[in-house]
């Protein structure tokens, strides 16, 4: 004999269940700390509710739906009472002066088979002290007028019928419990709105801050604020930001020196060089000297990295036109597509010359250029395209090393020293851009600038 059994459901791993919690929490600090700050509040305020409701119709509503029933229930004992119609009539009268009752009878009539079916809290609760103060057929209707109830009681000799006005049987105290809860949320929420959005400028601004000076901008009229924990990054930033500025300053001193210190021998070298008259051996040191006065400029220029200049808004499309001109006056060929209007803060002279580097790198390489620049999400990309013999996928990362040189003969620009892309890269990430090569659709390389706006 064998039995099936069903099956267990297997347990959401935890890592499901956290990563399904996060997609419904909010993403920003501002809405996860007013969510920290509303969520006590409404399951306070919902307790609070769920209590006073509870109370409410537990004490309040039975207590003036059992007054209601008794006082019918006082009424009609005072007709069975005294059943005559001088009886019936000083009933009628006295229930008129001493209650807010109004109370008719319809001899002869009936109540239907089916009465109107019970609807919501207040029409059952009042069903239940019917039963045990009156214990006689009878009808609720709600509908009849506004602001009254007609109970219907069938009686020997016909129908009782009562009219009861709401406040009899409502109190409005639920509405005014509501409206103060409402309110009350509202006021908390607006207060917890406005604070959180005062604490989280700060943090916002720092944000800013460091986003701006990532892309080489000048950060101005930013004093640390807000809280103390915000105040403190805040500092830590300033301090950083000083601390870059005087490494840049010092850079920018110390190769002014070395600049000047090494031009020196060089220049009279090649003095001394031109006064030992015309030789092989003399052609080969000058050409020595000369390529070591490149390797030293393009060293320096590479470690200046445009530190000094300063970032404003530019004409990217101008500067296209200025760096592809100057190549065509070189003997190449080249394709430029970029739209007006691409401005944007950069480092003028900082920019051209990593144009340039590229521009004429692909120059030595390539028999054509094909150059684009379009806006897309927030980016401006610059293509720049060659036929060339392109770089292998494995020496893509290499060849942003400073001197580095492949076997091949694809080497960087200024003049072969080994630091046009390393320039060019330097100068794209100080805007808090980046450079990527791949393959072109032309059969060389592909080099892609992506600088935010």
């Amino acid at each position: 004999m064998t039995t099936d059994t069903a099956a267990a459901p297997m347990p959401m791993p935890r890592r499901e269940q956290t990563g399904l919690l996060k997609r419904f929490l909010p993403r920003t600090l501002f809405g996860r700390s007013l969510l920290i700050i509303v969520t006590p509040v409404i399951l306070a305020q919902a307790v609070a509710t769920w209590i006073f409701y509870d109370r409410h119709w537990d004490t309040m509503t039975n207590r003036l739906a059992f007054a209601v029933a008794g006082d019918i229930a006082m009424v009609i004992g005072m007709l069975e009472h005294d059943p005559t119609p001088e009886g019936r009539n000083w009933t009628l009268a006295a229930t008129a002066r001493s209650t807010d009752l109004i109370v008719t009878l319809e001899p002869g009539s009936t109540l239907p088979d089916h009465p109107p079916k019970l609807r919501g809290m207040l029409e059952n609760t009042l069903s239940k002290a019917l039963h045990e103060r009156v214990r006689r057929p009878f009808a609720i209707n709600t509908r009849i007028t506004r602001e009254w109830y007609e109970i219907r009681v069938q009686m020997p000799d016909g129908v009782l019928s009562v009219m009861s006005p709401e406040r009899r049987l409502f109190s409005p105290t639920s509405y005014i419990f509501i409206l103060w809860m409402v309110g009350s949320a509202l006021v908390l929420f607006t207060v917890a709105i406005i604070f959180m959005r005062n604490q989280i400028r700060p943090i916002k601004r720092l944000a800013a801050a460091a986003d701006a000076l990532g892309k080489g901008r000048d950060v101005r009229n930013f004093k640390p604020e807000g809280a103390t924990e915000v105040r403190q990054a805040a500092v830590a930033f300033l301090r950083m930001r000083e601390r870059i500025h005087r490494q840049i300053t010092q850079r920018t001193e110390m190769l002014a020196g070395v600049s000047h210190d090494l031009r020196t021998p060089l220049t009279r070298m090649k003095l001394a060089l031109d006064m030992l008259g015309d030789g092989p051996e003399v052609e080969e040191l000058l050409t020595d000297v000369t390529e070591m006065e490149m390797m030293i400029e393009g060293y320096l220029a590479f470690a200046r990295g445009e530190g000094t200049e300063t970032v404003q808004p530019t004409d990217l499309t101008r500067i296209l036109n200025e760096v592809v001109s100057g190549v065509r006056r070189e003997g190449a060929e080249v394709a430029l597509a970029a739209p007006d209007g691409l401005t944007l803060p950069l480092r003028p002279n900082a920019t051209r010359r990593c144009l340039a580097n590229l521009l004429s790198n692909a120059r030595r390489h390539g028999d054509r250029i094909w150059v684009r620049a379009e806006r897309e999400d927030g980016f401006i990309d610059i293509l720049v395209d060659d036929d060339g013999p392109g770089i292998p996928q494995a020496s893509r990362d290499d060849v942003f090393k400073p001197f580095f040189r492949l076997d091949s003969s694809r080497n960087q620009a200024t003049g072969g020293a080994g630091l046009g892309l390393t320039i060019a890269r330097d100068v794209v990430r100080s805007h808090g851009g980046d450079i990527t090569l791949s393959d072109s659709p032309y059969g060389g390389l592909r080099v892609l600038i992506r600088l935010p706006v």
